[in-house]
């Protein structure tokens, strides 16, 4: 049996790759299909997947990570019998919510969440070696080098994010 780690956006990528690559995750690159995650919102419009679904012929568990999971997976009739299970894992309200916690800066946004998105408060008052936040991978990288942090920021977000849905999980959930 493998794993199928797909993500919604690049940044998604990114961070699973960072943990990937720091041996944090609970599943390692050998158990993925391909020995990699996707960025892929759907199977039935990733070549890349269907392509390695061709090749590798066992059950497959689908995690699938992202910040906005409400669109259900559609599941290619060649290969529906080969999922065992999809698992959703989010990041509400968007990915930069984990840069917000890094810079301990959680209280600030919820008083302004009304007025601004994660996206725009990290890009008003979130750098790295004097550089802001862009909503680039390289940002991740460089901003999330040291790994602990990354692991910190998903563990802290599990205490203070209280409102997913029964189906959805959260990235702890996926750490060592």
């Amino acid at each position: 049996m493998k794993y199928i780690l797909m993500c919604e956006g690049k940044n998604e990528l990114t961070v699973l790759n960072l943990l990937l690559g720091h041996d944090k995750l609970i599943i390692t690159p050998n158990e993925l299909l391909g020995l990699v995650p996707y960025q892929a919102r759907q199977l039935d419009k990733s070549p890349q997947i269907l392509g390695m679904m061709n090749i590798y012929t066992e059950d497959v568990i689908i995690y699938r990570i992202g910040d906005k999971m409400t669109d259900e997976l559609r599941i290619p009739k060649q290969i529906k019998k080969r999922v065992i299970r999809e698992e959703k894992y989010c990041t509400l309200p968007e990915l930069e919510i984990l840069l917000i916690i890094s810079e301990e800066k959680y209280n600030e946004y919820i008083k302004q969440k009304s007025k601004i998105t994660p996206k725009k408060f990290a890009k008003m008052y979130i750098k790295c070696n004097r550089m802001r936040y862009d909503n680039s991978s390289l940002f991740y990288e460089k901003y999330y080098q040291d790994i602990d942090k990354l692991v910190q920021a998903i563990q802290q977000y599990s205490v203070l994010h209280k409102t997913h849905k029964k189906d959805e999980h959260y990235l702890i959930e996926l750490l060592k």
